[in-house]
């Protein structure tokens, strides 16, 4: 008898431990999946009893903060964006009916208290037993309002973004769309939506073109190219070209951009600073298809970019076939003369072009954006600190200081003179990718920039435009870099 008493008490004994962890995790350690799920309408009401952290910007100025409400007997925490528009992209919203996005969806574990960190789960859990407010972490970006605003205004109402990174370090510094969106609306009139307008079709304001729109890079891809075509030894800025003001490929001829006249007798370092077409087509025929892909790896394409914001924003850049990024089996399954000049099929993201520049600025090594500095406790103690991480080398150093020896020539007289800024380093590419559409480019900048030694990197990109990115793009870069160094525009 005594035996089967102990049995059960060793049943009962076990079972009250199960339900106790059980309980446990549920409510603390998986509460932040729960709470990620878009479809827990019960979990998604709940969450506006807690005191949502706030989200900062450079110099601590807020971007999202609570607007108390009484409802019911009850003290809600709904959203409010002092900043409107400004950084909308990056931040997103968060809602009762529209859910949420950007980095409110992304990081909700932390804003909402219910992230696995044992500090949190402690204060969390301390509050409920007070019955206090729970009160989330908050978040501290590495975003510069004051580039930030100057990249809008530069843009000048025209569609496109701009992002800049830090070179050493991978921090977003400006990650800016036009055309962008007021959050603050979204839950009360989400209608108004809808009527924004802007010179490009479709407008799509809700989109973070910066990591989720795909563009043909034009001839900012050449900088890869150049950097493929020197690293795999195969050639160095001294290599000798003629060009005839085209090439051929598979029987029919890709003409430089300037139709106007032939270069003749050059070297890469001409074809750089000049844009030849005609030079990287015959690169990328030498070097074939699938060795530019393998380099286009190195410097992080092919991969959803690496960033905080929801993966459903971010969009891998590369090769695209029916809509999907397609790896080339054979050399022969894509244009290499029109791909080393980045036409074909290639498509990237503004996030991604910048990390190129970026590479090429910092000896070769790709370094892992991230927008998100640190997480603060409701006490101002620091929960978690984003350090450097590096994704790998995409070149050798020696071949990443000779490409950005030929960037700093095109700015210096070459297609990107009106990037140019006094008192600092500037070295960049410009490219016009032709969409199809006669008068309709996609006009690009890449650059980097410092006083002494590379500190920044840029990608601009503006949609449909009569004009090329030495004409449209890089004014804009020089706008964001004159603000982020701290000088007044001209």
């Amino acid at each position: 008898m005594n035996d089967q008493i102990r049995k059960l008490a060793l049943v009962a004994t076990t079972l009250i431990v199960v339900l106790v962890v059980a309980t446990t995790y549920w409510q603390s350690w998986a509460a932040g999946d729960l709470a990620d799920r878009q479809d827990n309408q019960i979990q998604r009401v709940a969450q506006f009893t807690i005191k949502r952290g706030e989200i900062f910007g450079t110099a601590g100025r807020p971007l999202a903060r609570n607007r108390e409400e009484r409802v019911g007997g009850q003290t809600l925490f709904f959203r409010r964006y002092p900043q409107g528009g400004l950084s909308a992209h990056v931040v997103g919203y968060s809602t009762q009916s529209r859910a949420r996005a950007g980095l409110e969806r992304s990081m909700n574990d932390y804003l909402t208290g219910s992230n696995a960190n044992l500090t949190t789960v402690l204060d969390t859990a301390l509050d409920k037993l007070k019955g206090t407010t729970v009160t989330g972490n908050s978040l501290q970006l590495t975003l510069d309002l004051k580039a930030q605003r100057a990249a809008i205004t530069a843009l000048g109402g025209r569609c496109g973004s701009v992002v800049a990174l830090d070179v050493r370090t991978g921090k977003v510094l400006v990650m800016a769309n036009v055309p962008t969106y007021d959050p603050n609306v979204i839950e009360g009139n989400f209608g108004k939506i809808s009527e924004i307008t802007a010179p490009c079709e479709p407008a799509a304001p809700l989109i973070n073109r910066a990591t989720n729109g795909l563009y043909a890079p034009g001839s900012t891809f050449k900088v890869v190219t150049a950097a493929a075509a020197i690293d795999s030894g195969r050639f160095t800025p001294d290599s000798q070209f003629t060009d005839p003001g085209y090439c051929e490929v598979y029987g029919k001829r890709v003409n430089n951009y300037d139709t106007t006249r032939p270069f003749g007798r050059l070297d890469l370092r001409e074809a750089m600073r000049n844009s030849v077409n005609s030079v990287f087509c015959n690169i990328g025929k030498e070097l074939g298809a699938k060795e530019l892909v393998e380099y286009t790896k190195r410097f992080g394409f092919y991969s959803t970019p690496p960033l905080e914001t929801p993966s459903n924003e971010r969009a891998p850049s590369g090769l695209y076939d029916d809509g999907e990024p397609f790896d080339p089996k054979e050399d022969t399954d894509v244009d290499p003369g029109r791909f080393a000049f980045g036409q074909e099929r290639l498509l990237v993201t503004p996030l991604q072009m910048a990390m190129v520049s970026a590479a090429i600025a910092n000896d070769g090594v790709v370094m892992r954006p991230y927008v998100v500095d640190r997480i603060l406790g409701p006490k101002g103690a620091i929960v978690t600190r984003t350090k450097p991480d590096e994704l790998g080398r995409a070149v050798k150093p020696e071949t990443a200081q000779a490409v950005a020896s030929m960037m700093e020539a095109v700015v210096e007289s070459g297609t990107g003179t009106a990037a140019q800024v006094s008192g600092l380093v500037v070295g960049g590419k410009t490219g016009t990718a032709e969409t199809g559409v006669r008068g309709s480019n996609t006009t690009w900048f890449i650059c980097f920039a410092g006083k002494s030694r590379p500190e920044v990197a840029l990608a601009v990109v503006v949609e449909q435009q009569n004009s090329t990115g030495g004409q449209t793009s890089a004014p804009i870069a020089r706008q964001v870099l004159q603000a982020l160094f701290g000088q007044t525009s001209n």
